[in-house]
């Protein structure tokens, strides 16, 4: 399979997510929307194995995991469906945040050229702070859900607000997207950046889940639904080798790679107005 079909393939798996989060904002449409989850989910896990060469440690901690994720599942009750929801986004954006750190560290081992190509760069920024934020904001979510506000005060079901909130969440940002574009641009690995990128992005997961009050978690929830699918498909993005000039009509890859991503902005877009308020 060529870089070009991956890139498709994964731009796919990611307009379904954003389709997912459409579905879920009705419950008319909401078995739908679980639907197109699926079937992105579904997209990501294939290619990936189909691009892989060692199938068996990803097939036995994928049955390792889907045993004891459905023993988990089994177990909870439907009133605390959302809270387990919320547990589960927390791992994937925390995976996303790991695939991140070993590509930086040994982008040799996932047959990255080292150092990182600019494009690798970016698919690395965005899936890293967008995977930062959906574990430490599902962390909250769980928290609020669970009732476990008595514990831990960002955990309490009532709003948590202070003065000057949004200003700081905005100040953070632009940091953040400053320090991610020290990372970019840097000739080497950037260690120094990227840390601080990222805890920045584990902060700001904070900061923008705690002013909302657990009655409105469920909803909120949406957000981190699709997050989690979208940060793990551009980590694993990042993973894929820029390609060699193409001899023929074929797209190279570094082309592919701003298109996808003003795709993926565009489909959010239009998708957010259908979003419960």
């Amino acid at each position: 399979m060529s870089a070009n079909q991956l890139a498709l393939w994964y731009l796919a798996a990611s307009v379904l997510f954003i389709f997912a989060l459409k579905g879920l904002s009705s419950p008319v449409s909401a078995r739908r929307g679980n639907l197109f989850g699926v079937i992105g989910m579904a997209i990501a896990v294939l290619v990936t194995l189909a691009v892989t060469k060692k199938v068996a440690f990803i097939l036995v901690a994928a049955a390792m995991g889907g045993m004891i994720g459905a023993f988990v599942a089994r177990r909870v009750q439907m009133t605390q469906m959302p809270e387990l929801v919320a547990a589960m986004h927390s791992l994937v954006g925390m995976a996303a945040v790991l695939i991140a750190i070993a590509v930086v560290n040994n982008p040799s081992a996932f047959g990255v050229h080292d150092p990182l190509p600019k494009g690798n760069k970016l698919e690395l920024f965005i899936g890293t702070f967008v995977g930062a934020i959906t574990f430490s904001g599902s962390v909250i979510a769980f928290g609020k859900l669970a009732g476990l506000g008595k514990a831990f005060r960002l955990f309490s079901s009532a709003p948590v607000t202070f003065p000057g909130q949004h200003w700081l969440n905005l100040a953070l940002a632009l940091v953040m997207i400053g320090f991610g574009t020290v990372f970019f641009l840097a000739p080497d690995k950037a260690w120094s950046a990227f840390a601080v990128m990222t805890a920045i992005a584990f902060v700001l997961g904070v900061l923008i889940i705690i002013p909302i009050g657990g009655a409105d978690m469920p909803t909120s929830e949406c957000m981190p639904a699709t997050s989690s699918g979208i940060c793990v498909i551009w980590t694993r993005r990042a993973t894929i080798p820029p390609t060699k000039p193409p001899t023929s009509m074929a797209m190279p890859m570094n082309s592919m790679r701003p298109r996808a991503i003003k795709a993926t902005v565009q489909m959010i877009a239009i998708n957010i107005p259908a979003m419960p308020k």
